[in-house]
C-alpha cells in the first residue's frame, strides 16, 4: 500500500518554518517526511538553503516520522565518507527511521568548491563508487578504499547505523532507473512514469521501494495559487538537463523567464479542487509508487494541512 509523506523544501523555507511544517504534517496524518538537500535555492525568490544534516538532527527531536533525503549528492561537494558519517548519525538519531536518497546532483549546488562538473555518465560512475564506499562504512568496520574517484584511508564510523540504512537512488530515464535497480535499495523519481518504474524493476529493483514527490499549491483561489507557483517554482517546468547543468540561481531565473503561467496551470495542482489534488497524487499510486511526498508551495501551510487532513488524504485511502 502506498504511504503519503510531506516534502520539506529547504530552498523555500527557514529552519523554524520547516520544523513547524513537520509538526503540522504529523498532526495532519502524513506518515513520512522527505527533505531536500541544497546549497543554493533554485532562485533568489525562494531565498533559503539550510544545511540538511542540521535539519535532520532537529527533526529527530521534533517528530517521530521517518525521514528521507530527496536527494543528497555524495560525490562532489561532500565526499562519500563524510556523507556516510552524516547519514549514519541521522539513522541513529531517528532510531533507524532514516533513508538516504542519493543522486548525481546539480551544478547549482556542487560547483561551489570550484570542482569540475562532469557529464552524466561520469557522475553516474562516481555515484556508483560513492554508494560502494558508504555501504562499507555503514558496517562500522575499519575501511580503506582506492578507487577511480575516491580514496578512503583507514576510516571507521564509530557511530554506525544500528539498523540497515537503505540507499535510494534518484534519476530520470532508463539509464538512471537501471543504475538504481543495480546499486540501490529503492528508486526515486519525481514523475509518475510507469516505464521508468518498469526499467527499475527489470534492472534488479523488483520488490524494492519506489519513491516520488510533487509540488502543489492549495489556495482558495486557483489563479492566486498559479501565480504563487509561477513566482516561486517556475524551475519545475524547465525541460531536459537544465536543472543539472545551470550553475547559479541567476541562470535559473533567466531560464525561468520562458516558463508561462499556462504551463504551471496545466502541470501543477493549484487551488481548492480536491479532485485535482487527489488525481495528481493518485497518478503515482497507479504507476506503482510505494511512497509519495507532497510539498505545499508558498505560505498557506495551515490551510494546506487542514485540507489534506480532512479531504485529500481520506479520499486517497479509498
Amino acid at each position: 500500500m502506498t504511504s503519503f509523506g510531506y516534502f520539506l523544501s529547504c530552498e523555500e523555507f527557514t529552519p523554524a518554518q520547516l520544523l513547524h511544517q513537520a509538526r503540522l504534517a504529523a498532526d495532519a496524518g502524513f506518515t513520512r517526511l522527505a527533505i531536500s538537500d541544497h546549497y543554493h535555492p533554485w532562485t533568489d525568490t525562494q531565498g533559503n538553503s539550510p544545511f540538511v544534516w542540521s535539519m535532520i538532527g532537529a527533526l529527530s527531536q521534533t517528530v517521530d516520522l521517518p525521514v528521507t533525503t530527496l536527494v543528497t549528492c555524495p560525490t562532489v561537494r561532500l565526499h562519500p565518507a563524510v556523507t556516510a558519517q552524516a547519514a549514519a548519525t541521522s539513522s541513529v538519531l531517528l532510531g533507524g527511521r532514516f533513508a538516504l536518497g542519493v543522486g548525481t546532483g546539480e551544478a547549482l549546488n556542487e560547483h561551489v568548491l570550484g570542482d569540475r562538473w562532469p557529464a552524466f555518465d561520469e557522475r553516474a560512475d562516481m555515484l556508483e563508487e560513492a554508494v560502494e564506499v558508504m555501504r562499507k562504512l555503514f558496517t562500522g568496520d575499519q575501511t580503506s578504499h582506492r578507487g577511480k574517484h575516491y580514496t578512503v584511508d583507514n576510516a571507521r564510523l564509530y557511530t554506525a547505523p544500528e539498523d540497515p540504512l537503505p540507499i535510494l537512488v534518484s534519476g530520470f530515464g532508463p539509464k538512471a532507473a537501471g543504475l538504481a535497480g543495480r546499486i540501490g535499495d529503492g528508486f526515486v523519481t519525481m514523475t509518475p512514469d510507469e516505464d521508468a518504474v518498469g526499467s527499475f524493476h527489470e534492472a534488479g529493483g523488483e520488490g524494492k521501494r519506489v519513491v516520488g514527490g510533487l509540488k502543489v499549491c492549495w489556495d482558495p483561489d486557483r489563479e492566486t495559487a498559479v501565480d504563487t507557483v509561477h513566482r516561486l517554482w517556475p524551475t519545475e517546468q524547465l525541460p531536459g538537463e537544465l536543472n543539472q547543468v545551470l550553475p547559479t540561481p541567476a541562470h535559473f531565473e533567466q531560464a525561468a523567464e520562458l516558463v508561462t503561467q499556462q504551463q504551471v496551470s496545466e502541470s501543477v495542482p493549484c487551488g481548492p479542487d480536491v479532485e485535482e489534488h487527489v488525481d495528481a497524487v493518485r497518478a503515482y499510486v497507479t504507476a506503482g509508487f510505494d511512497e509519495v511526498y507532497v510539498g505545499q508551495v508558498g505560505q498557506g501551510q495551515e490551510d494546506f494541512f487542514a485540507a489534506y487532513r480532512d479531504k485529500v488524504l481520506p479520499a486517497l485511502s479509498h
